[in-house]
């Protein structure tokens, strides 16, 4: 299916690897051009080397306006504008009792999981209305409406960002820019492999055990009984970047196999 974005320019953050480097390929077989950046600027090139059409790779760091405003100038300067924004960059942060996290902690995850969108959309939203067209697409999660216990930072973060963006969605569109958010859950990407690996040395099992424990004792919803994969995410994104998605806005588009129970949003 032609998705109708060729020749557009795409911004993805959080691009050296899982969802954000699937959406990068994705888009690049439908003819976008890519500014790819990720804080790893070397693991960055190298992951995204391989990736076909025109692309840009900038380190940045999504917590730091100056570096947000400073990679949109260099996207435009080489493609002439940005057209939708990708952003999943993200970190499940700190874990235990919500009350025996830090400041610092909720910190953490607030600025790189809630307040980089903040900035991404200061830095890309107002040139997209003057054009009159443009998507806005980040990454949410499952937590963000199934809050687990020991994530508060994490599912505090993330919910904002849902609220955020359903903000965003209620004024832009009157300008042709489009705004939703996508929700995994337990994705094939290196942030689950860690999980894994250290629930894996917690048991004293195998990494397919320790996924095997975590699906039948935290994630029954998901009775396909198997991690998603990254592309399963992106091919969802690229449908809501495309011209097809004209309609969706506001939208929060769950990803999850199931693990959210309940027919909340």
């Amino acid at each position: 299916m032609d998705l109708g974005i060729s020749g557009k320019t795409a911004l993805i953050t959080g691009a050296r690897g899982g969802i954000g480097l699937a959406t990068a390929k994705r888009l690049a077989a439908e003819g976008v051009n890519l500014v790819l950046t990720d804080i790893d600027g070397e693991a960055l090139a190298r992951d995204a080397g391989g990736l076909s059409g025109d692309s840009l790779c900038v380190t940045a760091d999504v917590t730091v306006q100056a570096e947000v405003d400073a990679l949109v100038a260099q996207g435009v300067e080489r493609f002439g504008a940005i057209d939708m924004v990708i952003h999943t960059a993200g970190v499940t942060g700190a874990k235990g009792d919500p009350l025996a996290m830090s400041d610092e902690d909720y910190e953490h995850a607030w600025q790189i999981d809630f307040f980089s969108a903040v900035r991404l959309a200061r830095a890309t939203i107002p040139a997209m209305r003057e054009r009159g067209w443009g998507r806005f697409v980040c990454i949410t999660s499952e937590n963000s409406v199934q809050p687990y216990w020991e994530e508060a930072v994490y599912n505090a973060a993330k919910s904002a960002l849902s609220t955020f963006v359903k903000n965003l969605s209620y004024r832009e569109a009157a300008h042709g820019v489009l705004c939703n958010t996508v929700a995994p859950a337990f994705i094939a990407t290196p942030m689950t492999d860690g999980m894994m690996q250290q629930r894996a040395e917690q048991l004293g099992v195998s990494i397919e055990q320790a996924i095997e424990s975590f699906l039948d004792e935290e994630r029954p919803g998901i009775v396909a009984k198997r991690r998603g994969e990254a592309d399963e995410v992106a091919f969802i994104i690229a449908m809501l970047v495309s011209r097809h998605a004209s309609f969706v806005n506001g939208s929060n588009v769950r990803v999850d196999g199931g693990s959210v129970i309940s027919v909340q949003n």
